[in-house]
């Protein structure tokens, strides 16, 4: 049952009654769980993937094929459109915090690069597509922070020569399995699970809430998922909206 012909504030309601009843929540997020801090999504009318770069599409540049051949070109887009190191943690990002310190939230699935779940205080956090703030040299591993990163032009390189390379996922790539590991364990003990600000698009990690055995499932998103069928509560709205009620 899906609470569709709720009101808002009755739907908010519902949604608070269930974290209140549970005590090992998820929450599985993507893009629009980061567009209030200012970082744009990929796959609205208005998101990334809506742009042309040249001639070439986003997902064409943020391949691992396309960074292999031409590094030059990959790093002139991921500076201009992947990296946002001014944006700050949003209601949603703080009110995730606050849940895992009382010890209700066990853990956070995105598949957001931008850190702001970790800056936000969130400790048990599974980044299923790497994230910006990692880097290493391609060919001694050496580690370098986003500073790195952002103090370069053109080609990022190590000391030793080698090409520095975001511990980011790009296209081609597989996930990282520990990562993936803790992420699918953390969805199968969860007595709720909270899905939002993703379009469950992008598969293998839209796939992972299919692990889920536990009681609630809400969805919280601007448009129609997937999952809405499935989901016990679906709220179609601005997330940072629904966050803020939850006080």
């Amino acid at each position: 049952m899906q609470h569709s012909s709720l009101s808002f504030e009755e739907q908010v309601a519902r949604f608070k009654q269930m974290v209140a009843e549970s005590k090992r929540i998820v929450f599985f997020g993507g893009a629009g769980v980061s567009t209030a801090s200012g970082i744009p999504d990929f796959r609205s009318s208005g998101g990334l993937y809506a742009e042309k770069y040249g001639q070439l599409p986003p997902e064409t540049i943020l391949s691992h094929t396309f960074f292999m051949l031409h590094p030059d070109i990959f790093f002139q887009f991921y500076r201009k459109y992947m990296l946002y190191p001014e944006a700050k943690p949003n209601i949603c990002h703080l009110k995730l915090a606050e849940l895992e310190k009382q010890d209700k939230l066990r853990g956070i699935v995105t598949q957001n690069i931008d850190g702001l779940h970790r800056a936000a205080g969130n400790i048990r956090v599974y980044e299923l597509h790497g994230t910006v703030y990692e880097n290493e040299c391609m060919e001694c591993g050496q580690e370098y922070p986003l500073a790195k990163i952002l103090e370069t032009e053109g080609i990022p390189r190590c000391s030793c020569g080698g090409v520095i390379k975001p511990r980011v996922v790009l296209y081609e790539e597989p996930l990282n399995n520990n990562v993936v590991i803790g992420a699918l364990r953390e969805i199968a003990n969860a007595d709720m699970l909270i899905v939002a600000g993703t379009s469950l698009a992008v598969y293998p990690a839209a796939g992972f809430i299919q692990d889920f055995r536990g009681k609630h499932l809400v969805v919280l998103n601007r448009d129609a998922t997937s999952a809405d069928a499935s989901a016990e509560l679906v709220i179609h709205d601005d997330l940072t909206r629904v966050f803020a009620a939850l006080d």
